[in-house]
């Protein structure tokens, strides 16, 4: 029997590979008793190990889980940006919210069963990467790069996604850390973060219009 959902990755990529949902959302009926399986707790994590996709536990505090928390972070502060965002900005980062997902489920697999994972849905792709690529050149062309460092708050949504961006720097470190530790190769999760990275700040600078530089004018 597969494990459940750890609280340290993305729940939502439990849906997509199951089919099944950790828990409902809809108010059980008067009187009827609810299966202990739509519970949001379980009490298996009550000795500090976390389940994995595919099954297995680790300990919540190893690089697997501490990677998978930090994209899960990533994700929730680009619900903050995307909150903040309007139109084809708010869509476009919901677009990359979805594929932290994906992140979320390949760096929740143990190394023995990566052979398990489907591309787009629990394995990073180079069409992600790609994609992501491509949305950079188009805002590059648009708004164009500026030319020092830039202090953020412009206004709520680019200094949200300056925060997403920063969350997202520290998921790829984590990443680094947790396939150097296990000793996977050929994973494009981290490539896949470092472009997500560039792509939140170029969306941050394309929201302020108008960009702070770090330097004090003289």
């Amino acid at each position: 029997m597969e494990s459940r959902p750890s609280a340290g990755w993305p729940a939502g990529t439990w849906v997509i590979l199951t089919g099944r949902r950790p828990f409902s959302s809809a108010p059980a009926a008067s009187g009827a008793v609810q299966s202990p399986f739509v519970r949001i707790y379980t009490r298996g994590g009550d000795d500090g190990t976390t389940g994995l996709l595919f099954g297995g536990r680790v300990a919540k505090d190893q690089s697997g889980p501490e990677a998978c928390g930090a994209v899960d972070e990533a994700v929730s502060a680009l619900g903050v940006a995307r909150a903040a965002a309007s139109g084809p900005a708010a869509e476009s980062i919901l677009d990359v919210q979805r594929d932290l997902f994906v992140a979320g489920a390949e760096l929740a697999t143990s190394p023995g069963k990566r052979s398990r994972l489907q591309p787009g849905v629990s394995l990073v792709t180079a069409v992600m990467v790609e994609r992501l690529e491509a949305a950079i050149d188009a805002l590059d062309a648009e708004v164009g790069l500026p030319t020092g460092f830039v202090v953020p708050g412009g206004n709520p949504a680019a200094a949200a996604l300056d925060q997403a961006r920063s969350v997202v720097r520290r998921a790829e470190r984590r990443a680094v850390a947790h396939l150097r530790a296990e000793g996977i190769e050929g994973s494009l999760v981290v490539p896949f973060l470092n472009r997500l990275g560039d792509y939140l700040y170029m969306l941050a600078r394309a929201a302020e219009g108008e960009w702070t530089p770090s330097r004090r004018e003289e």
